[in-house]
């Protein structure tokens, strides 16, 4: 095992779950019919694909990597279509549909089962003239090394991976990315590093900042999905261990955590960014993406389903092929005019509004924009109601243990949510000298309902009532949550938008039991219709008693929390802060 240093920080690396098959696998080629079928369950292929599976790709310190390679049976040069995953390439990885509760609404005979985990199918898009790559990342399945996480290690890794299948003879040197997730996160990193034959990149909702997004969101640490990621992955070395990194050196250790916040400003190439609500991992990283690539060949469109769900409809399927089409074979087919962002608001209790147009993100009130909207804020009030103006006098609020408090608003009118909110509380805790705020905005119906927005169409899953579903958020989007510990409280301007702070995470500040803290606690964007009569929830408390689960082997109780103090009115505004289209 050689060491990885980071930033002049040794990381902890760890034993890889050793592949199913003893030895590795020669390099081979063959030819798949058309008509012909993986299993009497998948779709049949449309065309003869040529399959290169195990072929080795040369990495800059001599590393050699495998990739399984589909195209066309042509003699015409075509460009490529890389999956960059950590999951194992074709047939060899432990994670897919098939470990998903109800195949998130994907049946088998959509797709051709070549495709690799959060992938783009190859049956898809060999017809359409590219070919696509799965590739096993540095230390995966029988690629040689040490398995990387994010940062710039791996980015460099995708850069080499790009110029090599660049120089494959029937590659005409236009090479992209895509997937979800994993698959999506990596081609920030990627793109930063420039690779010269990069023509584009397509992260199809991706995370941006390894710590603050997904292993400490608001400084609080959160390890369950993390530890079994490293659990499925599978090759022959060691890997990076990041929640081992920061169970021993914690999250202050800014040199090797900045290495995995994505370098936006470095990204030069067009860009088609995909984002969703559903997701408690990605949704803040396809916005910061979007928000701070320095260019405007830049596109973001969210949907009102899942991630996976959505990679294989045809409403994706199209509209990426437009995007490819133009960046990659030239095509003047007009996607230049495309709507730079295209936002589905969820109706929960009713239809989405999908693809409502802006040229700018509503939530940035830029001059000359169409989308216009109303930063408002509702203030806690001691009845538990969200009121437009705070109370005269200061009275308090309370929960403890798995406890809750919970306000409602009530529209008057027709009124969409829009982007991130903003909530600020006035906190105390007499008996602890740290504590979590944990909140959730809901949408009640007029009958007092509270509701759930199911990602996939009831239709498309293979159930006869609701009660078969589920709890899991890949399934069901109960609403955005946002959650932040006092004493992680600091923020870096210098890394924040100016809708979005984003912490620090290079000193705590000290909290005495008691004292009344200010918490700023930012809440995911989210898009939410609410019509006359509905109502805003709000949720605070002091655990995670209000979020669901990514799978279900990692849920579990919520922690038992000290009694908190909520202090509202007079002299305290404790306000949830939004912008609002009526």
């Amino acid at each position: 095992m050689a060491p990885l240093i980071v930033n002049n920080i040794e990381v902890i690396q760890t034993p890889t779950n050793p592949p199913a098959w003893p030895e590795p696998k020669a390099p081979s080629r063959v030819e798949l019919s058309a008509g012909s079928q993986k299993t009497p369950d998948h779709r049949p292929l449309p065309c003869d694909i040529i399959l290169e599976r195990d072929q080795p790709l040369t990495l800059r310190d001599g590393t050699r990597i495998r990739v399984d390679i589909f195209r066309p049976k042509t003699d015409e040069k075509i460009p490529a279509i890389l999956m960059w995953a950590p999951y194992g390439k074709t047939d060899t990885g432990t994670l897919n549909l098939d470990k998903i509760p109800l195949r998130c609404g994907v049946p088998l005979s959509k797709l051709s089962g070549y495709e690799s985990f959060e992938g783009l199918d190859p049956a898809e898009w060999i017809p359409k003239g590219y070919a696509i790559i799965n590739a096993d990342a540095r230390g995966v399945g029988d690629s040689e090394g040490d398995m990387r996480t994010w940062g710039t290690p791996e980015g460099q890794d995708g850069h080499d991976a790009i110029e090599g299948i660049a120089k494959l003879p029937w590659c005409t040197g236009k090479v992209s990315l895509a997937g979800n997730s994993w698959l999506g996160l990596c081609q920030w990193f990627i793109a930063a590093e420039r690779p010269p034959h990069l023509a584009c990149i397509a992260p199809l909702e991706g995370a941006s900042d390894h710590l603050r997004e997904t292993l400490c969101r608001g400084g609080i640490p959160s390890i369950g999905f993390g530890a079994m990621i490293n659990n499925v992955v599978s090759g022959r070395g060691q890997q990076e261990n990041t929640v081992e990194m920061l169970l021993k050196y914690g999250q202050n250790i800014r040199d090797y955590w900045d290495d995995k916040r994505a370098r936006m400003d470095k990204i030069e190439v067009p860009a088609y960014i995909l984002g969703s609500y559903s997701t408690m991992l990605h949704t803040i990283g396809s916005f910061r993406g979007f928000e701070e690539i320095p260019h405007q060949n830049k596109w973001i469109v969210t949907h009102a389903t899942q991630e996976w769900f959505d990679l294989y409809s045809q409403e994706r399927i199209d509209d990426l092929q437009k995007f490819f089409d133009h960046y990659m074979k030239d095509i003047d087919n007009g996607w230049e005019h495309t709507s730079p962002v295209r936002l589905a608001v969820l109706g929960y209790n009713k239809p989405p509004i999908i693809d409502l147009p802006f040229d700018h993100l509503p939530w940035l009130h830029v001059s000359n924009s169409n989308a216009k909207t109303e930063q408002k804020r509702l203030y806690l009030s001691a009845d538990k109601t969200l009121q437009l103006s705070n109370g005269t006098s200061s009275t308090t609020l309370g929960y403890k243990g798995t406890e809750s408090v919970v306000l409602t608003h009530t529209f008057s009118q027709s009124t969409k949510l829009l982007g991130p909110t903003k909530l600020v509380v006035h906190v105390s805790c007499p008996s602890a000298t740290d504590f979590d705020v944990y909140a959730q905005l809901r949408k009640r119906d007029q009958d007092g309902n509270d509701l759930e927005h199911l990602n996939i169409p009831f239709e498309a899953l293979p159930v006869s009532n609701l009660k078969e579903i589920p709890n899991i958020n890949p399934l069901k989007y109960l609403g955005p949550n946002g959650r932040l510990r006092a004493s992680k409280r600091k923020v870096a301007p210098e890394l924040s938008l100016n809708y979005w702070q984003t912490l620090a995470h290079d000193e705590d500040i000290e909290v005495k039991a008691g004292e009344i803290v200010k918490m700023e606690v930012w809440i995911w964007p989210t898009a939410i219709q609410f019509d006359a009569g509905e109502q805003l929830v709000l949720k605070v408390a002091g655990t995670d008693n209000m979020t669901l689960p990514e799978f279900e082997l990692l849920a579990q109780e919520p922690a038992i929390a000290a009694a908190q103090i909520v202090h509202v009115g007079g002299e305290f505004e404790s306000y949830l802060e939004g912008h609002w289209q009526d």
